[in-house]
């Protein structure tokens, strides 16, 4: 018995670490490839580069709007999460603990939301956006962001606040403290793990996401670090070089965010399955 279970950990451990090197090896390949010239990649593009090329990140950063399209990413992302973070705690809170019927509604019709398919609205989405006037601005993919992350969201949160005793709420609410004061002072510092888990989730997504930027915001104007990226992609040549020196630009913030925030998006998502 015990011989089995040893050899179940092995080919289990086996399969793991060939998973984790498929996908691995993209990111290498990407980060390795971004230190080389377009003829050297395109001579031998598994290669290891002869020496650190770095004029790639060099023509980008200076020579052309890539630096606005960085701070076009960080300003997307950054205010999207900021506002999700506002606003999603709350939602999540008010339908867990609620016993109002209304709210099951709600929760009903967000998570109907998640289920119809974002092209599938584009279009009129897009009219809305003319509209109300935040076509051509950072102001409606943000608006975009943050609404289309409320179904996941209020799912996320309201699966891990049935783990959170209602007693705490109560001995709170009879020293004399408000609904408000209850949830910001001691129900939020308790969703750390949850709040960390969206925003590595909802973060990634905002943050490597190609289509909103690319449609709504203005053209001729530099959008985002991935649609300025794709501008380098040719029909009939490419320029590799900024390919990967833009793509792991790109990838080092998110490795950074995912790293000190591993912990807490790990647990949050495992409670999370396991209270819901």
């Amino acid at each position: 018995m015990e011989k089995r279970r040893k050899t179940a950990d092995i080919v289990l451990f086996t399969v793991a670490l060939l998973i984790a090197i498929v996908f691995f090896f993209p990111i290498f390949f990407n980060l390795m490839s971004a230190f080389k010239s377009n003829s050297e990649i395109l001579r031998d593009a598994i290669a290891f580069p002869k020496g650190l090329y770095l004029d790639s990140f060099r023509y980008l950063l200076t020579e052309t709007e890539f630096p606005r399209a960085i701070v076009n990413s960080l300003i997307l992302t950054a205010v999207s999460i900021l506002f999700m973070v506002l606003v999603i705690p709350m939602a999540g809170y008010a339908i867990e603990r609620s016993n109002a019927k209304w709210t099951n509604y709600v929760f009903v019709y967000y998570l109907a939301g998640m289920m119809i398919p974002f092209q599938a609205y584009m279009i009129p989405l897009f009219k809305e956006l003319k509209m109300f006037g935040m076509y051509g601005s950072l102001v409606g993919p943000i608006v975009i962001y943050v609404s289309g992350s409320v179904g996941f969201g209020a799912l996320l949160y309201t699966s891990f606040l049935k783990g959170i005793p209602r007693e705490i709420e109560e001995s709170a609410a009879i020293d004399g403290s408000s609904k408000y004061g209850i949830f910001f002072r001691i129900v939020f510092p308790l969703l750390g793990p949850c709040t960390a888990s969206m925003v590595v989730l909802n973060g990634l997504g905002v943050w490597n996401d190609f289509l909103m930027p690319m449609l709504v915001l203005p053209s001729g104007k530099p959008k985002t670090m991935i649609v300025e990226i794709f501008y380098y992609v040719g029909e009939f040549s490419s320029r590799w070089d900024m390919i990967f020196a833009g793509t792991a630009m790109s990838i080092v913030p998110i490795l950074i965010v995912f790293l000190l925030l591993q912990k807490y998006f790990v647990k949050g998502i495992a409670t999370g399955a396991v209270k819901g």
